[in-house]
């Protein structure tokens, strides 16, 4: 999480933070745990809550367990609305082309990227599954080191990330999920920096997957503009 500095609000900060926590269990966390991640007492945090709450950010369930409430969906959907209207067709020709599981990932801050759309092949015997909304390190995995790549060198980064710089899409393995080969290409000129890639069992050809992931990011890019 985060750390708050003086020109922040102290309390937002930790509201957010506690949605943030929420987000990463779905089964829900009882008050005192929230209290204890966030780092507060359990009688600021009950307050947190209850404000979340009256926002139907979040809910509470007969154990009293707290989790995201259906507020948020409202609150999400405008969010890079435009971009997932416009990826949704692109990355479903990519799918039914290779017959892996497509994905949309934007960057959300320094150091890390969030899955926002996740697309699975229709007639594949077996596929890769993601949970969209997912949040990975930026450094870890096709999808982040693609976006990593679109910006000048920096003193001790990854190997991969200068090879993906030369190559025009970045491959990882197993660095997500294990045994899984990821191959991913920024789309250019997209706000936020945003890739697009495939989660593959194997690749005989990740060149030739590679050339079709890059081809398919410069399509998308050129839809949005």
């Amino acid at each position: 999480m985060s750390a708050v500095d003086s020109g922040m609000s102290k309390t937002l900060h930790n509201g957010l933070q506690i949605l943030e926590l929420l987000a990463d269990h779905p089964r829900g966390l009882t008050l005192t745990e929230i209290a204890e991640a966030v780092g507060v007492h359990r009688t600021v945090a009950h307050r947190l809550v209850r404000t979340l709450e009256a926002h139907h950010l979040c809910r509470r369930d007969r154990f009293k367990r707290i989790s995201l409430g259906a507020g948020l969906v409202r609150l999400a959907e405008p969010v890079e609305q435009d971009l997932r209207t416009l990826a949704r067709p692109v990355l479903e020709e990519l799918t039914d082309a290779t017959g892996a599981t497509a994905h949309l990932v934007v960057r959300e801050s320094d150091d890390r990227v969030r899955m926002l759309m996740i697309v699975e092949p229709r007639r594949a015997r077996m596929h890769v599954a993601f949970r969209p909304g997912q949040v990975d390190p930026i450094d870890r995995g096709s999808a982040g080191l693609a976006i990593l790549a679109a910006r000048p060198p920096v003193p001790g980064e990854r190997e991969e990330v200068a090879l993906a710089r030369r190559r025009g899409f970045a491959v990882s393995y197993g660095e997500i999920a294990a045994s899984i080969i990821g191959i991913s290409a920024v789309v250019p000129g997209a706000n936020p920096q945003t890739s697009i890639g495939l989660s593959l069992f194997e690749a005989p050809d990740e060149d030739a997957v590679g050339r079709l992931v890059a081809d398919t990011a410069t399509r998308l890019g050129t839809l949005l503009h």
